[in-house]
């Protein structure tokens, strides 16, 4: 019987350069098509229709595969997802990509600002944010594309996956993974597959955004490294260990 995986976020953190990490792999397969993201567990009618609707849908390509995976990254911020996921899937494997979230919530407006959804400065719009959270038009996208403070505050999103999932939750971080070839291996490793394939490349190959951002001011920095400290202290918790991005003292 195939496995299954699930990279459920967080947005702009890298999940498809890890989706395409994946799908270089001999033994696992990604959902198609890719895009639209298939977004079955955001969905209760999806999710009752099975997992042999499920797998007839999207892995009707597999030939010998055995680990078979999707990249939704709207799962992440929507708790329902982890119990329908369970309940379709069983025991699966659930991979959360995180990145510093200032770069995180820099590429986000990059990302809105590119495809037409957001008008307002960088700085504006971060500063705007810290104030709260601003409405969106939910016939055009699953999740805000405004949320570019709170989708950095990671530990707000993990208690429902690992609630379903405890022990198949692997959680890696973007400037690890595109500086280090061991952390790759390490989570091949983990998802049972051979741990010494190499990809052709572990460079930045896809879905980037278009040119540089703007700089931030310092002082907004540190605003929202305090805006995401608590956030951060139980990541480090729930992980245990430190993170790869900087303290909410520091400057940039």
């Amino acid at each position: 019987m195939s496995r299954h995986l699930l990279i459920v976020g967080a947005q702009r953190s890298g999940t498809t350069y890890l989706h395409s990490l994946l799908d270089s792999h001999p033994e696992i397969t990604m959902a198609r098509p890719a895009r639209p993201e298939p977004k079955v567990f955001l969905s209760a009618q999806l999710a009752a229709r099975g997992r042999e609707w499920y797998e007839a849908t999207y892995f009707a390509h597999v030939r010998a595969e055995t680990l078979l995976g999707e990249k939704s990254t709207s799962y992440l911020e929507h708790p329902e997802a982890a119990a329908r996921a369970a309940s379709v899937l069983g025991v699966a494997e659930i991979l959360v990509m995180l990145r510093d979230p200032v770069a995180r919530a820099v590429s986000n407006w990059q990302f809105s600002t590119e495809n037409g959804l957001e008008d307002r400065p960088l700085d504006q719009a971060l500063a705007d944010n810290l104030r709260g959270a601003r409405d969106w038009d939910r016939a055009v996208s699953s999740v805000s594309p405004f949320a570019y403070l709170e989708r950095g505050r990671y530990a707000d999103y993990l208690d429902p996956w690992y609630a379903h999932f405890s022990g198949h939750l692997h959680v890696r971080f973007l400037e690890e993974l595109t500086s280090d070839g061991a952390e790759l291996a390490s989570l091949y490793k983990e998802l049972g597959v051979d741990p010494g394939f190499q990809p052709t490349s572990l460079g930045w190959p896809v879905n980037t955004s278009r040119g540089a951002a703007p700089g931030l001011a310092p002082g907004l920095v540190a605003e929202i490294r305090r805006y995401v400290a608590d956030s951060d202290a139980r990541l480090r918790t729930i992980l245990e260990r430190e993170l790869p991005w900087p303290g909410r003292s520091a400057p940039s």
